[in-house]
Order: C-alpha cells, then sequence, then structure tokens
C-alpha cells in the first residue's frame, strides 16, 4: 500500500522549485494530485505533469476516484506526496476515507473576504471552518510555504486570523 509522507494544501498545485524542494524533503516518489477540475481539463493536466520535477510519478485524480482508490487499496505503492487544490477537497477526501495525521498548508491564494495568516497563506472563514474540524478528528496541522520556512501551527495562525 501506498505511504503518503507529504499531504499539503497548494492552490499552485505542481510549481517549479517549490515541488521539487518538498519532494526532495519528504522523499516522495509520486505525487497524486486530487483536483476534480483538472482532472476533467486534459490541456492543464499535461502542462502539469511537465511540471513535475524529473523521476517522479505524477497522477492526477478526482475527488471521488482519489477516496475510492484509496479505500479499494488501489492507490499503488510508493512514497506519495498528496497534493490538493484547497481545503474543501481536503475535507472531503479525509472524510472519504483518507484518513492523514498531518496536514500541510502551504499556498492558498489572495480573493475578497481572506485574510493573509502567512506569506502567500489566506484564508476565509469557511476555511477556518475546515480546518477546526479537521484538528478536531486528530489531525496535525501546520503552515509551511517552502522547507526552510518554520513551521507555523495551526493555533498560532488561529490567533492571527482572529486578530
Amino acid at each position: 500500500m501506498a505511504e503518503i509522507v507529504l499531504c499539503r494544501i497548494d492552490s499552485r498545485l505542481i510549481h517549479g522549485q517549490v515541488m521539487t524542494k518538498w519532494v526532495n524533503q519528504s522523499q516522495a516518489n509520486r505525487i497524486v494530485v486530487v483536483s476534480d477540475s483538472l482532472a476533467a481539463d486534459e490541456f492543464m493536466l499535461e502542462i502539469y505533469l511537465m511540471s513535475a520535477p524529473a523521476g517522479v510519478k505524477v497522477e492526477c485524480l478526482s475527488r471521488a476516484d482519489a477516496v475510492k482508490n484509496w479505500n479499494e487499496d488501489q492507490f499503488g505503492s510508493g512514497r506519495v506526496l498528496l497534493l490538493l487544490p484547497d481545503l474543501a477537497s481536503m475535507k472531503e477526501v479525509y472524510e472519504g476515507g483518507i484518513k492523514v495525521t498531518d496536514i500541510q498548508v502551504g499556498g492558498l491564494g489572495g480573493a475578497p473576504n481572506r485574510k493573509v495568516v502567512f506569506q502567500n497563506i489566506t484564508l476565509d472563514d469557511a476555511d477556518v471552518e475546515k480546518l477546526i474540524s479537521l484538528q478536531e478528528a486528530g489531525v496535525n496541522i501546520i503552515f509551511q510555504t517552502i522547507p526552510e520556512d518554520v513551521p507555523q501551527d495551526f493555533h498560532t495562525i488561529l490567533k492571527k486570523y482572529n486578530n
């Protein structure tokens, strides 16, 4: 069975040096992207696949397919970096059976009604609700954009959000 060595939330998904650093840091040999929109867009999927680090197998699954494959032990083998674009996707796959113990929030872009909480990471009230729910389920949540950053725990981030 596959081992999820890093579960990362990043709206940019696979992107250049940052992803190469995380693959190296986690020693992942596979990236599984969970994104309904990317799984349905062959053109964009090709672009993302071409931007993956050399020697790393990448596949993209819809939320439903990711849950189904995980629960049926069809995720394959290897060390997986599970990559999701948003917290809604994370909460859905977690509740569907992909029970990760740790989540790294690495990039959630800005938009109206979102607050910057750490570097390029923004949250809104719906995100905070999802994070609280995951934390209450026993998930350890950290915020870290690159390996060189000192990880910020969710409690610290929540204080920033509420100020």
